[in-house]
């Protein structure tokens, strides 16, 4: 079995373009142990001298939809893949805020996870707590700074996918695959970026 950890933070499409596609292959089987590391965008860009997004929440559009996928996956594992595709879903299909509680509890009560007990969780710190760790934690142990970054062993790497796998789990598990092939077998590849995309 492969194990790897994947950052995200659904704003990103990018992010959800390969979450995706785990999700696809997990869902079809793939043999990956894979830990889902919430990773803040917007504390990412606060500015030198100002106060962490962690001291002000809701001053922060990506927090609360990262706080309640980070009580599903630990509390309702069994719903976490579900949850976590229509989190993406209600931000780049359905073009809703992420922030908005009303919207992210439809999401949870769609995916049939009592929204009301997520979300008094949240209320209580303990979720927000979780994410600025593990935000922390990968920042300083693997010098993480966006997302989705994969992370494999003691390798970290920020990848871009610019297709999404529309249900098609060979496809999937084929581009995670090369990923994590790439990380494992080619360390020296530090950077390889199309000039131009020919679509």
């Amino acid at each position: 079995m492969t194990s790897f950890a994947i950052t995200w933070d659904y704003r990103c499409p990018f992010a959800r373009n390969a979450h995706e596609h785990v999700i696809t292959a997990l869902r079809d089987g793939a043999d990956w142990d894979v830990r889902f590391v919430p990773f803040s965008l917007g504390q990412v860009h606060v500015a030198e001298g100002e106060p962490d997004v962690w001291s002000r929440p809701e001053s922060d559009t990506g927090l609360l939809a990262l706080q309640v996928a980070v009580v599903v996956r630990d509390r309702h594992p069994d719903r976490f893949l579900d949850v976590h595709e229509a989190l993406f879903a209600l931000r780049h299909d359905e073009g809703k805020h992420i922030e908005d509680r009303d919207e992210v509890a439809r999401v949870l009560e769609a995916q049939g996870v009592d929204a009301a007990a997520v979300l008094a969780e949240v209320d209580g710190g303990g979720p927000l707590a979780t994410v600025r760790d593990e935000h922390t934690a990968a920042a300083e142990n693997h010098e993480v700074w966006g997302v989705p970054t994969f992370i494999l062993g003691d390798q970290a790497v920020f990848v871009r996918l610019m297709e999404r796998p529309r249900g098609d789990a060979e496809v999937a598990r084929r581009t995670i695959g090369r990923v994590l092939d790439l990380m494992s077998t080619f360390p020296d590849l530090n950077e390889f970026k199309h000039t131009s995309l020919k679509r």
